[in-house]
């Protein structure tokens, strides 16, 4: 049934990342919708409240916490999805990924690229002694971005 009814803007890209399964991509699909309504990516890490909020006057510029703002279901998704990148990584070969997952060159890019970049950031927030759960959250932002790309990539 997975396959016969795939979500619009979701064919399979999106489970290319090592840490988005079936259910989950089909969770961001119905709960998002159309994707091409988000111009960039970072309007969609913004609808999902993934952003730092923040308090400006003048030339000071201050960042909190993050907004939570927009769809809760969808951010709990990727926070819950961001903890696999906290784990060992062995990477993939775009052609490796395309090939194991039949999708095309383009997303398979994208998809080693974003299994390579959150991996890596993971552990860089990590060596910086920074809160695990703060630090996933910040992968979490990165993963939305990386999850728009895969949904508006053409191929």
């Amino acid at each position: 049934m997975a396959d016969s009814a795939r979500p619009v803007g979701l064919n399979g890209e999106t489970q290319t990342s090592n840490n988005i399964s079936t259910v989950t991509a089909f969770s961001v699909a119905a709960e998002i919708g159309d994707f091409s309504r988000f111009p960039s990516a970072p309007s969609f890490m913004s609808y999902l409240g993934l952003v730092p909020s923040e308090d400006s006057s003048g030339g000071s510029v201050s960042r909190g916490r993050i907004t939570r703002t927009g769809n809760g279901h969808v951010r709990a998704l990727l926070v819950e999805a961001a903890w696999h990148h906290a784990r060992r990584w062995s990477p993939l070969l775009p052609t490796e990924v395309a090939a194991r997952r039949g999708i095309g060159p383009e997303a398979a890019r994208v998809a080693a690229e974003a299994n390579r970049r959150l991996h890596a950031k993971s552990e860089r927030l990590r060596r910086r002694k920074m809160a695990p759960s703060k630090a996933n959250v910040a992968v979490a932002r990165e993963l939305a971005g990386f999850v728009w790309a895969l949904a508006v990539c053409e191929g």
